[in-house]
């Protein structure tokens, strides 16, 4: 993420495919920001984009980690203390948030990736921030990562009432240039004892901020985060219809953290 020096706004695609006891796959097109965390308070940085303030297309501080406020340290002080307790201490180059807005007040964010870099500008650890629907956050830090390699977490929260909490997941994630624009892929495949069983990406080209990047995300996408939410619903309803098993959701787990 180095080399950039001003809130961006991605537009691409979230995918999604489970491969078993029945297959069932689906596409979106979708946008998302990708936000300089430690310039945040850089008007010129942000571009026209509300942070901390209601607008059409919004960014707020408490819409993530523990929830504190920007008179409390923000996310910036969250962060650096989870990094601090799992004993890095060497990232304090940016960081790069790749998240949901709220648009029109309202969001819902199945996943966000924090991208914590060295003062150098090497990427020194990726923080991916789930939150389900019944209100419950959990983060997976990932050490040294590298683009282009396959990072392993071990799956400890819930997240579908079609999955045991089970397996492993499999992060890869992926940056590439291409006429001038930068384009960026995340995969998330989730892995149970039986094999591969959901392979999921979301990927989009970056632009920067400005008031005709706005208007295009409203225009095409007026209520994007809301029909996050409707979406996930219709396509478990989809799943229920072809009888796949449901799962009772367990306890969250007891560290807000896995490593």
């Amino acid at each position: 993420m180095t080399g950039l020096c001003a809130a961006q706004i991605g537009f691409g695609q979230v995918r999604h495919t489970r491969l078993r006891p029945r297959r069932h796959a689906f596409a979106y097109d979708t946008y998302f920001l990708m936000l300089p965390i430690r310039s945040l308070q850089d008007a010129t940085a942000m571009g026209t984009l509300a942070v901390n303030r209601p607008g059409l297309i919004s960014f707020f501080e408490a819409d993530h980690g523990d929830g504190r406020s920007p008179e409390q340290g923000g996310v910036l002080a969250w962060l650096q203390e989870v990094l601090h307790t799992e004993e890095i201490d060497d990232a304090h180059g940016e960081v790069w948030l790749h998240t949901y807005p709220r648009v029109l007040g309202y969001t819902f964010k199945p996943v966000s990736f924090w991208y914590c870099h060295r003062t150098d500008g090497s990427l020194r650890a990726i923080v991916v921030e789930v939150n389900n629907t019944f209100g419950e956050r959990h983060c997976y830090l990932l050490d040294q990562p590298h683009y282009g390699e396959t990072l392993v977490a071990q799956k400890c929260f819930h997240v579908s009432p079609f999955c045991h909490i089970e397996g492993q997941y499999r992060f890869r994630f992926m940056r590439t240039r291409h006429d001038g624009q930068d384009r960026t892929v995340v995969r998330i495949d989730h892995d149970d004892a039986q094999g591969p069983l959901i392979n999921t990406s979301v990927s989009g080209t970056l632009h920067a901020i400005t008031p005709a990047t706005l208007r295009r995300a409203l225009w095409r996408y007026p209520a994007m985060t809301l029909m996050v939410m409707a979406r996930i619903h219709w396509q478990a309803l989809k799943i229920w219809l072809k009888r796949v098993g449901f799962v009772r959701k367990p306890p969250a787990p007891d560290r807000f953290v896995t490593r």
